[in-house]
């Protein structure tokens, strides 16, 4: 099987804590990074403008990927216009409707004409990715974040609607697709195999990396010691 060296997919670090994000800057594997409002809420972030400067003198030379927050599409650009310029390596993560279910089609399309790389996000369907492909400038580098784990959750394999957007996004050579919100290890080599270009894992997916190609029969005995040392700590007895 392939090792992370020999794959084509670009693996970026998904995540909003500074430590683990810095650790995951310091392998050369890892090509860029994504966060959102959850998973800043979750690191107990409270001054978003000062954390992403932040971040952003320390990690200056990888795709970085901040979103707007606002559920107005007139607030939104104006937070897409202030994210944009913070650095050359940001993209602007706008949501593909807001939570009225209006789409954002209209503002992906302006913001992506003005220059604005952006990454439209929470991307489920195959309508969707059409829609966004026709609205965003051909000039202009764009991300697609497909949420194939969340629709891996719904009980359907994500691998039919991932492999269709590879192909949609012919239609754009300055798109790439991302993979997103992965549930295992597995999904590299998965969206790898179909040509997905980019694809997000968290620090806890990533710490499994250390498997890739372990021998299976080893790796059987180490579950086995595993069960027999935590018995022995837990002092069953029969």
């Amino acid at each position: 099987m392939k090792t992370i060296n020999n794959l084509k997919i670009k693996i970026f670090a998904d995540g909003a804590d500074k430590a683990g994000m810095l650790e995951m800057y310091n392998k050369p594997f890892i090509k860029g990074f994504t966060t959102n409002p959850t998973l800043m809420h979750k690191a107990g972030i409270n001054d978003y403008r000062a954390f992403a400067k932040d971040i952003l003198q320390n990690i200056p030379d990888r795709s970085i990927s901040f979103e707007v927050f606002s559920d107005d599409f007139a607030e939104m650009e104006r937070q897409a216009m202030e994210i944009a310029d913070w650095g050359s390596q940001v993209y602007v993560k706008i949501p593909v409707t807001n939570t009225r279910r209006k789409p954002s089609y209209g503002l992906v399309k302006k913001l992506s004409n003005a220059g604005v790389k952006v990454n439209v996000t929470a991307v489920m369907t195959l309508d969707q990715v059409l829609k966004i492909i026709t609205n965003i400038s051909p000039d202009t580098p764009c991300y697609i974040s497909v949420f194939a784990g969340r629709v891996s959750d719904t009980g359907r394999d994500p691998i039919p609607l991932m492999s269709a957007a590879v192909e949609l996004l012919k239609l754009n050579p300055k798109a790439e697709l991302i993979w997103a919100s992965p549930r295992e290890l597995l999904n590299i080599f998965q969206a790898d195999a179909i040509g997905v270009n980019i694809i997000t894992i968290t620090n806890d997916i990533l710490k499994k990396l250390h498997l890739v190609g372990y021998d299976l029969s080893n790796f059987s005995l180490d579950t086995v010691k595993m069960f027999h040392r935590d018995a022995a700590k837990a002092g069953y007895m029969l």
